[in-house]
């Protein structure tokens, strides 16, 4: 009997370099950026390779997970620190709901192409197979500053040994990456709990897996720091693998990426939204929630209008939203 495969959703985060459209009470994953279903809908439709579906957010937000994936279990983890915490307590769950599985990590962020159903499947089979923990690794499409990317070693036919991970480089450097075949670290990966528990045990998270072990989820997270997965446990780990895959694929986690999944018009402006105007001004992209936007002889940004709230900035630095946020944030007012 195979393992079945669960798809385990991230929902919990905010997405504070999409404000305005994104907010603390209206999170990225609950809007629609390339069509009319929710980033989240849109994730959970694709999982057609998984057996289960299990959503991952946190308390402010559960309440809504229904309205955008009805058929999939929630996960509600007791706190908010980041993808390593949040992603060893589902796996837990998950664990305890379904008899011997295979998760599938996916972000509920991303634009991805044909082929990625085949790909999720043969990564899961890989982690059951080999037990290492298995990252997924997208072929570069461009030298991207906004990416860190993963050093793939030996070809072992359906993955491939996984060197290192690299975090986001400067220009020169992921020039250098590109031509040396490096992947880009997509945010996806692949594991059995065993493995997952096994690694977490010899990294910064052991307080937590030995608290979900005993029943006590609360005090676990009490005793570990926000953390991403990859900095816990992915970099340490001393069995991973990395599965590429040459599927379509962008993260659409800052305005910038707007430009790449819509359809720009012939001066290579793109909008979401219907009331947009351009006029001797090109490669820019607006995003609206109805309010009229007009350029004029303006080039290179992103001009961004919702709920009376306004942003400008150059696509090029379209990363640094998250200091307006942060602004925002000690302001009371995001």
């Amino acid at each position: 009997m195979e393992r079945p495969i669960v798809a385990l959703v991230l929902a919990g985060g905010t997405g504070t370099r999409l404000y305005p459209a994104s907010r603390s009470t209206r999170p990225k994953q609950f809007l629609s950026l390339d069509g009319d279903q929710s980033l989240l809908s849109e994730t959970v439709s694709r999982a057609e390779f998984a057996d289960h579906v299990v959503v991952s957010t946190r308390p402010a937000f559960a309440d809504q997970i229904a309205d955008h994936a009805p058929d999939a279990d929630v996960v509600t983890e007791p706190a908010a620190k980041d993808t390593g915490p949040a992603l060893v307590y589902a796996t837990h769950r998950i664990a305890d709901l379904y008899d011997d599985p295979v998760v599938v990590v996916l972000p509920s962020d991303h634009h991805v192409g044909e082929g990625f159903s085949d790909a999720m499947a043969r990564g899961a089979r890989v982690a059951a197979d080999t037990d290492a923990l298995v990252a997924f690794g997208v072929d570069p499409t461009r030298p991207d500053t906004g990416y860190g990317y993963i050093e793939p070693g030996a070809d072992r036919g359906d993955y491939r040994d996984l060197v290192a991970f690299h975090e986001k480089p400067d220009a020169e450097t992921a020039t250098s990456y590109v031509e040396q075949g490096y992947l880009w670290n997509a945010g996806m990966f692949a594991w059995t709990p065993e493995s997952l528990f096994a690694a977490a045990r010899d990294s910064p998270l052991e307080p937590l897996v030995d608290a979900l072990d005993d029943g006590d989820p609360d005090s676990g997270f009490e005793a570990v720091d926000p953390i991403s997965i990859d900095y816990a446990v992915m970099e340490r780990a001393t069995d991973a693998a990395v599965v590429p895959v040459h599927f379509e694929w962008d993260d659409l986690g800052s305005w910038d990426a707007l430009a790449r999944i819509i359809d720009a018009d012939e001066n290579g402006n793109v909008a979401l939204g219907d009331d947009s105007l351009f006029v001797d001004a090109t490669d820019n992209v607006v995003a609206t929630d109805g309010t009229n936007v007009s350029l004029v002889g303006v080039s290179d940004l992103a001009v961004v209008s919702w709920d009376d709230n306004v942003l400008v900035v150059p696509k090029a630095e379209a990363q640094r939203v998250r200091e307006v946020v942060a602004q925002l944030k000690e302001e009371g007012r995001f």
